[in-house]
């Protein structure tokens, strides 16, 4: 099962300026890469924080919720919500078929995968902005080394970066 972590980042390194900073600041270039990789992956996981920001499931996609909260239950087909752990939700979705995930943050979330060493692929898009403060691709120290496999120019301001993890 390929894991890509697929994240858009200001110039600073930052993924939001809080928890619930709604994604609209990342232009039409990063939108249009994120549509795209998440319907051909079929599946995406993301935590409660950034789903709630978010407000609903992404259509054609298989939305995954990480949550320690057992009472929330899902009224859409495509909306998961579980407290499995992420080795247990990529062997779940093995065994339907699936063979590609992105993973959509937030920092918690990217941190239990990379924690496991389940991160196969980072894309990264670098958007234009400065925030100063705010969150970090991950929250714990997280230690990898990447191969840089693609630099991708998304318009004039935006470039996407493409990154094997080495394992």
């Amino acid at each position: 099962m390929k894991v890509t972590l697929l994240m858009a980042m200001t110039l600073d390194g930052k993924i939001g300026k809080s928890h619930d900073h709604f994604p609209d600041w990342t232009g039409k270039a990063d939108k249009t890469l994120f549509v795209r990789l998440t319907k051909k992956a079929g599946v995406i996981i993301m935590g409660s924080k950034t789903f709630d920001t978010i407000g609903r499931p992404l259509p054609n996609r298989k939305n995954i919720i990480l949550t320690r909260d057992k009472h929330r239950k899902s009224e859409w087909e495509n909306l998961i919500f579980t407290d499995e752990t992420p080795e247990k939700i990529l062997d779940n979705l093995e065994k339907e078929g699936f063979s590609e995930v992105i993973l959509a943050g937030g920092a918690l979330v990217n941190a239990l995968f990379a924690e496991e060493n389940l991160i196969d692929e980072i894309v990264v898009t670098i958007s234009p902005k400065i925030f100063g403060s705010g969150l970090s691709l991950f929250t714990e120290e997280i230690s990898m080394e990447l191969e840089l496999r693609e630099v991708e120019r998304l318009n004039q301001n935006a470039v996407c970066l493409k990154y094997n993890v080495l394992k």
